[in-house]
């Protein structure tokens, strides 16, 4: 299965975590740095293919 777009909702949903909680997670300099090429605004809700990627890996984040 290929991974999708998904809302910061949606993904902090699947992740179990408030999206307070999703929010901290991107703003650790370690996420920034590997989300740095997608330019990802802080009110973005949208996160493209790529980014929700990394970051489900990053925090071993299933998606199916």
């Amino acid at each position: 299965m290929s991974i999708r777009a998904m809302t910061k909702r949606q993904l902090a949903k699947r992740a179990g975590v408030s999206q307070k909680t999703l929010m901290r997670w991107l703003k650790q300099p370690q996420m920034q740095q590997q989300l740095a090429p997608y330019h990802l605004k802080p009110k973005q809700h949208l996160l493209p293919p790529g980014a929700v990627k990394i970051i489900c890996d990053h925090y071993v984040i299933e998606i199916d």
